[in-house]
């Protein structure tokens, strides 16, 4: 492992860090974004989801924090509270018995604490675009030594509408300052604030063209709307995960959504938008912990987050585009493990898969769910055809021990093989006698060859029609009548 990180031009101490993490060999993104990230260049990166883009950025910026200096050195921008906290227990187990302080600055959180602990001048800020502004216009964060800025989930930032915040920020900053621009999906329009803030970026994409995890299964089954509820309970019954994220479109249906999920005798619990952030925090803390199952999200709650445990991702609405897609499948499967995507889709919403499996190159397969099995209906059509075909074969084929002499009569062989066979071996060798013909028996007589009736002429046909129900006399008065006279 240390080879590999070694080539990277990582310190020695982070090297340590690295080993006690567990973590083996740079993954892609990380060995060609980091080395660009040491030259200084603005690099736009895109990767894969689980593929370590955080590790990508933040060993670089560490390597360029000056522990000495009391002030705020880098700055790291996210969607979401739960994606920053993440952030920043990672960066906190890198700088692990350091100086380094990082300081989150999250939107929800008491800002009165959060301007407390500025005072202790960290060196690196991890926050939401939001907050972060806010702070600045209250004057307890300085932004002008600020060297490096990370902008994570950058699509998702600027989806959001907070492009505008993190723009003030930038024009606030030093123009020497270095850009890092990271996400899974970069949306056309993004393109113009690379253009307007970046000098000479450098375009890191590794794999763009497989943009969800080759370790991941995508299927989906179809279901009336009514009916979601319990197909999600079925699935979980059938798949029985370790722990997964079931996600919906709408933050205000969470709450409906998860009263109906634990009614229907399901373990999960919501992560709501609009709670505070003890309350999301233990929430998250409780579902890594293994205490519920499922954990019931919106994108915006869940974007960005690592959770190695997570082995399913369910659809319970299907995503709005493909880039949500993404997003939401990459919350396992990630750096290699294997992991199972499940999209539970209504008959009208069913070419919305056959959409994004276009669209995004992969195979999102059709499964059905009956009489406690997942089955693929083609594969099941096409073994009751062959079932069919070997059941009109086998009908079509002589019965064991019929020999068919004609169409309509069929020879039988003998009941008593056995005596059959004993006859057989008595009369062996010794001549055969003609068998006469019993008395009680008359012989069978010679058939007779049939000889063809002539034809009957009109007139036979008429005394024919006319003798039909008459009596005997009458007939025979007929005949002789019609015997004795000229025929015409």
């Amino acid at each position: 492992m240390s080879q590999g990180f070694a080539a990277l031009s990582i310190q020695r101490f982070f090297l340590k860090r690295l080993q006690e993490l567990g973590i083996q060999e740079p993954s892609p993104i990380q060995a060609e974004a980091i080395p660009l990230i040491f030259e200084g260049k603005d690099i736009v990166a895109q990767s894969q989801t689980g593929t370590g883009k955080t590790l990508a950025f933040a060993l670089p910026l560490l390597h360029r924090i000056d522990p000495a200096a009391r002030e705020v050195q880098a700055l790291v921008l996210v969607p979401t509270r739960e994606l920053g906290m993440q952030i920043v227990q990672t960066l906190e187990q890198l700088t692990k018995d350091t100086d380094v302080r990082v300081q989150q600055l999250i939107g929800g959180a008491s800002i009165e604490r959060q301007i407390d602990k500025l005072k202790l001048k960290p060196q690196v800020v991890v926050g939401t675009p939001g907050r972060v502004q806010e702070l600045v216009k209250l004057r307890k964060l300085k932004l002008h030594q600020i060297r490096t800025v990370v902008v994570d989930e950058v699509d998702q930032v600027f989806e959001l509408g907070s492009m505008q915040d993190v723009e003030a920020l930038f024009k606030g900053m030093l123009r020497e300052k270095q850009l890092l621009f990271f996400s899974a999906t970069m949306p056309a329009p993004l393109q113009q604030v690379v253009d307007r803030w970046m000098r000479e970026p450098v375009y890191v994409r590794v794999n763009p063209a497989q943009r969800t995890s080759e370790t991941l299964e995508h299927l989906y089954f179809v279901s009336e709307e009514r009916d979601k509820i319990d197909t999600l309970r079925r699935l979980v019954r059938q798949y029985n995960p370790k722990a997964a994220i079931v996600f919906i479109n709408e933050t205000d249906e969470i709450g409906e959504a998860v009263a109906k999920l634990q009614y229907a005798g399901l373990s999960v619990e919501g992560l709501y938008g609009d709670s505070f952030k003890q309350e999301r925090a233990r929430t998250m803390q409780a579902f890594r912990a293994g205490r519920f199952q499922l954990l019931l999200a919106t994108d915006v709650a869940a974007r960005g987050l690592d959770l190695p445990q997570v082995t399913h991702v369910i659809n319970l609405d299907p995503p709005t585009d493909a880039d949500h897609y993404v997003h939401r499948v990459g919350r396992t499967g990630r750096m290699g493990r294997q992991g199972l995507a499940l999209s539970i889709v209504t008959p009208k919403q069913q070419f919305i898969m056959d959409k994004f499996s276009k669209t995004l190159g992969i195979s999102i397969e059709r499964r059905e769910l009956s009489h406690g099995r997942i089955f693929d209906p083609k594969q099941e059509l096409e073994i009751r055809r062959e079932a069919r075909k070997r059941k009109e074969l086998r009908s079509a084929a002589p019965a064991e021990g019929e020999v068919r002499t004609s169409a309509k009569e069929p020879r039988r062989a003998s009941a008593e093989p056995g005596k059959a066979q004993g006859a057989s071996a008595r009369t062996a060798g010794k001549p055969v006698r003609p068998v006469k013909p019993s008395a009680s028996v008359p012989a069978a007589k010679p058939s007779k060859p049939a000889v063809a009736s002539p034809r009957k002429t009109e007139r036979e046909r008429e005394q024919d029609r006319k003798n039909k129900g008459a009596p005997r006399w009458l007939k025979e008065k007929r005949q002789q009548d019609g015997e004795g006279k000229p025929r015409a």
